[in-house]
């Protein structure tokens, strides 16, 4: 059995991995089906932030390299191959095929997952507080404008106090809702619906940071929620961001944790892309755009993606919890306003 750091090492040396064929995606819209691959970068996201930039870069193109041997006309990048460098630009640069991140459909995903948990929750969106945690990143940005554009109150949560406040002052512009800016977790405590995408390599929001009944889904992997707020709050409802139904008898041939006929919205992006025949680079680089996103998640709908039910921590969150959630915040809400 390898440690952890053993597996980071040896990575180094391990070619490209082969996982599985994807068989059996049919669009509802046209009947094209089609086939794909699951293609493993062995570097683990702690070793993709260690390693110089043009090694990880190296992998990644050697990795779609063996994409481009089977037969992909499409090459989405997945988890931390999206984050690392310059999000895709120098990759899609070195290889035949196109490439995006998925991080345009991981929006319109991660957002309507807030939606929808804010109605079952029954937390109005037009007099709620929102944070992103990330708020400065590709995804985070874009998830800050379309929540600017339905709340009262939005928290940015980030690292760089001159990046937030450029954010701010951007949709500000734009928007109605009041916009603050936020260095610490402590911000949380006020906000009720909470969407974090950051690229920590670790946990960031932990059970202390947040007030009963909140909502925080969790569109970051590695996972920006530590376990210990599943296992501590039973208050909360922690959701993970981006899942989505694939249109077709799919067969991904490869258990990664969800359950049948179900895939990260970055992988629907790659796949509805080739649906459509469009075949292009799409999503790269840090900057993205409420237009792109929209226009994405025009072509998933039209070919039968759609936003799954929820999971939190790789099971699926039934009525049931989710009610039991509601009992327990209203409890604790009781209690702190006879016990201040």
């Amino acid at each position: 059995m390898l440690s952890e750091k053993q597996i980071d090492f040896f990575s180094t040396f391990f070619p490209p991995v082969y996982v599985s064929e994807i068989t059996g995606i049919t669009s509802q819209a046209t009947g094209k089906e089609i086939k794909g691959w699951f293609i493993a970068c062995p570097y683990t996201p702690r070793r993709m932030m260690e390693l110089p930039e043009t090694m990880v870069y190296n992998k990644i193109i050697q990795t779609g390299r063996l994409a481009e041997k089977l037969g992909a006309q499409m090459l989405g990048l997945g988890a931390f191959t999206s984050v690392v460098g310059d999000g895709g630009i120098t990759i899609a640069d070195a290889l035949d095929v196109p490439v995006t991140t998925g991080d345009s459909y991981t929006v319109m995903v991660a957002v309507d997952a807030i939606r929808e948990a804010a109605r079952v929750m029954e937390i109005p969106l037009s007099g709620a507080t929102a944070a992103v945690v990330g708020a400065t990143g590709a995804i985070g940005s874009v998830c800050a404008e379309l929540l600017a554009s339905e709340v009262e109150r939005l928290v940015l949560i980030g690292r760089s106090r001159e990046k937030l406040e450029g954010l701010r002052d951007r949709l500000q512009l734009k928007y109605r809702s009041e916009i603050v800016v936020s260095l610490t977790m402590d911000a949380l405590a006020e906000s009720q619906l909470i969407l974090t995408v950051t690229s920590a390599v670790h946990d960031v929001i932990r059970p202390e940071h947040l007030q009963p009944g909140s909502v925080v889904c969790d569109v970051a992997r590695p996972r920006d929620v530590s376990a210990m707020v599943a296992s501590a709050r039973d208050d909360i409802l922690v959701i993970d961001g981006g899942m989505v139904d694939v249109p077709g008898p799919v067969d991904f041939h490869f258990n990664f944790g969800f359950p049948p006929g179900k895939a990260y919205a970055c992988m629907a992006e790659t796949i509805a892309l080739t649906l459509e025949g469009r075949f292009e680079d799409y999503t790269l680089g840090k900057h993205l755009t409420r237009e792109r996103v929209e226009e994405i998640d025009a072509v998933c709908k039209k070919h039968g993606f759609r936003v799954s039910g929820f999971r939190s921590f790789e099971k699926e969150v039934t009525e049931a919890q989710i009610e039991t959630v509601r009992r327990n915040a209203k409890r604790v809400r009781k209690l702190l306003a006879t016990h201040p």
